[in-house]
């Protein structure tokens, strides 16, 4: 594979922060800001959600079958790109367009409702119902919006969707197969996923509180953050990317580590970085008890206690398959700001057993902004993946 470079030209976002890409930053800066709600429509027990508050556009013009809430989503985000999309696609012929998604739960939200129905009414289930989930739902349909003829599919890894998405984005732009991609992420809140991480007793009982003494598990968030990606020079690139799969456990990371660090140790050799060169480390930082043990383990091996790094899914929830491109929008939002950096919301009391990070504190501006930046993201099976984006201009 050649070592073609691939920028990330624009974004679109919305999440339990906002939608678009200023409001987004403003929320991630704001100190008082408390994005995620206590909700008790998904389960018997009411739990703190990252939901998306924006109104979201309706879809009633499309075919039953693309009328999801996560389509929604994904197009709220499109609709941000859509101007910037129809300037950079001119000359470029539909082929060599594609559409690489992460999600994993497609339209289970609306499929479920239909599973109920039989439940309580003996309503069989329609053809709708099994359209609505299929895991490509999202992909199709954004082909279908933007006209996209090329490669066009969803990654479901469970976390690490997102990122993997723009991966291969990456993959298939180097590999001279498309000349223009749109890649990110998009997932949806939905009972089932609730109540499957309520009954792997993994969900907090408050706001999370990444790397705490007293974290007690993840917030489940939803959101869709897109990306047009291209060979087109911008202010930030995909420069290196990492990854790995330690299949230590269905659920649980391996416990020191060993597949994060590989990911993360990759990223930079991509780039022939040294660790001392990076700025900033958006952490995937769930909050539960190994995780948060295993990760900070493999970031102080690699980078010490030196490089400033936080968790922000305490501001957005976890949003599984879109968290790894809305955190890689964080990193893309940061390199081109004013040197602030997403900031570390928890309860401030660090678990001694755990690795010491530098965590970011409210306000903490650096000098200028980073120039690399990475961006961890780890699933269920041990499969990992660590993005490594760098500022090629700007202030």
């Amino acid at each position: 594979m050649q070592d073609i470079p691939v920028y990330l030209n624009h974004l679109g976002i919305v999440c339990s922060l906002g939608r678009g890409a200023e409001q987004v930053w403003q929320t991630l800066q704001q100190p008082d800001a408390e994005p995620l709600t206590l909700a008790d429509e998904w389960m018997s027990t009411p739990v703190y959600l990252g939901q998306v508050k924006a109104e979201l556009p309706p879809l009633t013009q499309f075919a039953a079958a693309r009328q999801s809430r996560n389509n929604q989503l994904l197009m709220s985000a499109w609709q941000q790109l859509q101007v910037a999309f129809a300037a950079m696609r001119q000359g470029i012929a539909a082929e060599r367009i594609g559409i690489v998604l992460g999600s994993s739960t497609s339209g289970i939200a609306e499929a479920f409702s239909t599973v109920q129905g039989w439940v309580d009414h003996q309503q069989p289930a329609t053809a709708t119902r099994y359209a609505i989930q299929e895991m490509s739902a999202p992909a199709l349909s954004l082909a279908d919006w933007s006209g996209a003829k090329g490669p066009t599919y969803v990654v479901s890894t469970a976390c690490s969707s997102g990122a993997k998405a723009l991966a291969s984005a990456r993959r298939l732009i180097q590999q001279d197969v498309c000349d223009l991609v749109i890649a990110g992420g998009v997932d949806s809140l939905a009972a089932m996923t609730l109540n499957g991480f309520g009954a792997l007793e993994s969900l907090a009982t408050a706001v999370c509180a990444p790397f705490s003494a007293h974290r007690d598990g993840i917030n489940i968030g939803e959101g869709a953050a897109l990306f047009i990606m291209s060979k087109e020079p911008a202010a930030v690139a995909l420069a290196g990317v990492g990854e790995s799969s330690d299949a230590h456990h269905i659920s649980a990371p391996h416990p020191q580590g060993a597949g994060a660090i590989a990911a993360m140790s990759q990223a930079l050799q991509q780039r022939q970085l040294n660790p001392e060169q990076v700025s900033y480390i958006n952490l995937h930082g769930t909050a539960t008890e190994q995780n948060d043990r295993m990760e900070s383990q493999a970031v102080f091996r690699l980078f010490g206690d030196r490089v400033a790094a936080s968790s922000t899914k305490a501001l957005t929830g976890h949003t599984l398959g879109a968290a790894g491109a809305i955190e890689a929008a964080f990193c893309w939002l940061t390199m081109q700001q004013d040197g602030r950096l997403p900031p570390h919301r928890w309860d401030g009391v660090p678990d001694p057993a755990l690795a010491p990070l530098r965590l970011v504190t409210a306000g903490l501006k650096l000098d200028h902004p980073p120039v690399f930046t990475l961006s961890n993201s780890f699933a269920f099976g041990g499969n990992n993946i660590s993005l490594l984006f760098e500022r090629i201009y700007g202030d």
